[in-house]
């Protein structure tokens, strides 16, 4: 009895948090920057960030790595902070802030105290507005990046999978080549090549604004246009379309990791873009293949062959292609071979056969979960505002987003992943550790 009251507690809470809406407000700088503004009055924080339209796709390929350089780079001072003084502003004042880079763009953020809103906005806008780039600060970033590569790449077991993945899925498309980049692209860079990324790319027309959390509308509105108002609008930005040639052929590569023991295999699909609906299908494919240890995946190969000590499936979702990923660590003895014929035999299921009704409303019960949790803090709120609007074109999808994945069938499940997830359509990936000590599997 006490756990249906509480399984049914769960139910009520959760069904009102979809009920409540993400409400924000959104509109342009005359210098062409959109800002979108959400105010949420429940704790005394505000978020401010900004997202640039950059990312590794957006680099020459013979300067692979700018973008994530940058996402270094911008901290090191301005015209009014000091190299070395941005992180100590923030934590003086009660705040944490950081940034990541994909692919597809750059995000900066600060968390404050949202009295001090002001001060969150005038830092970002004196990021877009006065950075100082010199070779000072250039060469103790790319050293941070050297070293960043060092322990989350090339010294991590298995750091250079997505990578050798990347290689081999894109020929054409700048998805070629990994977001950390080149070291020797960056050792070879000039500090006019830096300047210029900075001037082309780091600019109010190729960027979004969030304030989000403890906000008063109107006085924001003010601040954005006291602070970043007179900043001039860059150039258009005129972007080159890569399109790939399909694959028709499965095809093999290897990569040899001196940082691992155990091999693993790696099946890779090349798919649409995250704004297709089609992507929306693959990720509740992946939640179908290895969600948790009642997935299909890890039940048949970890927990009743006991042939795999790990697998897992994912789809990476970018702007202009995604990424279907499979990969399994074999146990024992266990062949690479076995292990994806084991795979292929749930693939195909998929490809054949609807699934049932039950595994069905379990698939849309995790994913309700997700969008709740996504949305659950003012940091990510205004994380998935600037996504949304940024690259996808349509910041209401915080709030609607859940709705095209309850409008999914199960019918297109099975006809999503016939369309992408067909043998002849894949990389086959062998990662292996290094030659020496590498054991025919």
């Amino acid at each position: 009895m006490k756990k249906s009251i509480l399984l049914l507690f769960g139910i009520l809470i959760g069904n009102s948090l979809m009920a409540q809406k993400v409400k924000f407000e959104e509109y342009d700088l005359d210098n062409g920057l959109h800002v979108i503004l959400h105010q949420d009055k429940t704790a005394p924080v505000v978020t401010t960030s900004v997202m640039y339209h950059v990312g590794a796709k957006d680099e020459n390929p013979d300067r692979t790595g700018f973008a994530h350089f940058f996402e270094h780079l911008l901290f090191e001072g301005t015209k009014n902070i000091k190299r070395g003084e941005w992180f100590k502003i923030v934590t003086s004042n009660g705040g944490t802030n950081n940034a990541n880079t994909t692919d597809d763009r750059t995000y900066y953020y600060e968390v404050f105290p949202s009295n001090n809103l002001e001060l969150g906005l005038w830092m970002e806008s004196e990021r877009m507005l006065h950075p100082v780039i010199n070779q000072i600060g250039v060469d103790t970033q790319n050293e941070v990046v050297k070293e960043e590569k060092r322990l989350r790449v090339d010294n991590q077991p298995y750091g250079n999978f997505l990578a050798s993945i990347k290689k081999n899925l894109f020929k054409k498309h700048p998805y070629r080549w990994a977001t950390i980049g080149s070291m020797e692209h960056l050792d070879a860079a000039s500090l006019e090549e830096f300047r210029a990324f900075n001037k082309k790319f780091y600019i109010p027309n190729n960027a979004v604004l969030v304030v989000a959390g403890d906000i008063d509308i109107d006085k924001t509105k003010e601040l954005v246009k006291k602070y970043f108002g007179s900043i001039p609008k860059g150039k258009e930005i005129k972007r080159t379309k890569f399109e790939e040639e399909p694959i028709t052929k499965e095809f093999t590569a290897e990569y040899h990791d001196p940082n691992i023991q155990i091999p693993a295999v790696m099946m890779a699909y090349r798919t649409p873009s995250m704004k297709t609906r089609d992507a929306y299908v693959l990720d509740l494919i992946s939640t179908i293949l290895s969600d948790g240890k009642s997935s299909r995946l890890y039940k048949k190969m970890v927990d009743t062959k006991k042939e795999a000590l790990q697998v897992g499936a994912f789809n990476i979702s970018q702007e202009d292609y995604g990424m279907y990923v499979i990969y399994a660590l074999p146990l024992g003895d266990t062949k690479l071979t076995d292990l994806t014929k084991d795979i292929d035999e749930e693939i195909t299921k998929i490809r054949t056969e609807l699934i049932s009704e039950k595994e069905f409303q379990k698939l849309k019960n995790k994913m309700e979960n997700q969008f709740v949790n996504s949305n659950s803090s003012v940091e990510g709120i205004a994380n998935s505002l600037a996504k949304y609007y940024l690259l996808f074109g349509d910041t209401n999808l915080i709030n609607n987003e859940i709705d095209i994945y309850n409008s999914i069938t199960r019918e297109e499940i099975k006809d999503v992943a016939n369309k992408y997830l067909k043998p002849n359509q894949r990389l086959i990936l062998n990662y292996l550790p290094k030659k020496e000590a590498n054991k025919t599997k």
